[in-house]
This record gives structure tokens, sequence and C-alpha cells, in this order.
């Protein structure tokens, strides 16, 4: 099992195109740890608006009546992908991992296995 500091780390390190990381509680909206981000993306300031995505899309499941759970949200940009992965892990109530790719450097599909695999390691 690996910590956040760890994890964030190696989704930093492992994710081509990664350009940010975030492992973020979307009941406060509070980023529990970041890497990457700078000066010109500030990860704090995406790990909270984007916990309005993850609450208004949970909210919509909750009024269709769906039963299903979240895997990832991608949300494209022209020149990045945003992808945001709800915890499931014991522990990760409430958290998600939010990953910041550089859109011309990045394999998705890549991205978004390997995302996976550092969630299932992460403990909380």
């Amino acid at each position: 099992m690996a910590n956040t500091e760890t994890s964030l780390k190696e989704a930093m390190s492992i994710i081509e195109g990664a350009t940010g990381v975030a492992l973020v509680d979307y009941t406060s909206g509070m980023a529990l740890g970041t890497l990457g981000g700078g000066k010109d993306f500030n990860l704090e300031v995406a790990a909270a608006g984007n916990t309005d995505v993850v609450r208004a899309k949970l909210r919509t499941m909750e009024h269709l009546g769906l039963k299903e759970e979240i895997e990832d949200i991608l949300i494209t940009l022209s020149g990045q992908y945003h992808l945001i992965r709800l915890l499931k892990s014991r522990g990760g109530n409430g958290l998600f991992l939010y990953l910041v790719l550089d859109a011309g450097r990045a394999n998705l599909a890549m991205a978004r296995h390997q995302l996976r695999r550092i969630e299932t390691e992460l403990e909380v």
C-alpha cells in the first residue's frame, strides 16, 4: 500500500504527459495533496472547482435513480485532458484523484489504466 505522497509521485513519473495530480476531498473541496501544476495552473483552485463537477454529477445520478458508480470523469480541452477518478478503495470515500495531462503527449487509455492501478494501491 502507498501513501498519498508516494502515489502522487508515481502518477507524475509513470503517466506519460502528466503535468499535475492531486488527491481531493469532494465533501470539503480541499486538496489533501498536490504535485505539479505551477504558476500558470493552480492545482488547489482546480481541485476545489472540480469538487463542484463531482457533486453535480452525483446529484444528477441520484435524481435519475441511477445506481451505478462513477469510475472517472473526463474533461477534454484543446490542449489538456482532465481526469477525475473517484476512489473506491477503503478509506477513499469522498475522495478523488485529479490528473491533468498534456493532450499532445498523453495516451488517455493508458493514463486511465495507470491511474486505476495507483488508486488500488493508495491507502488514505
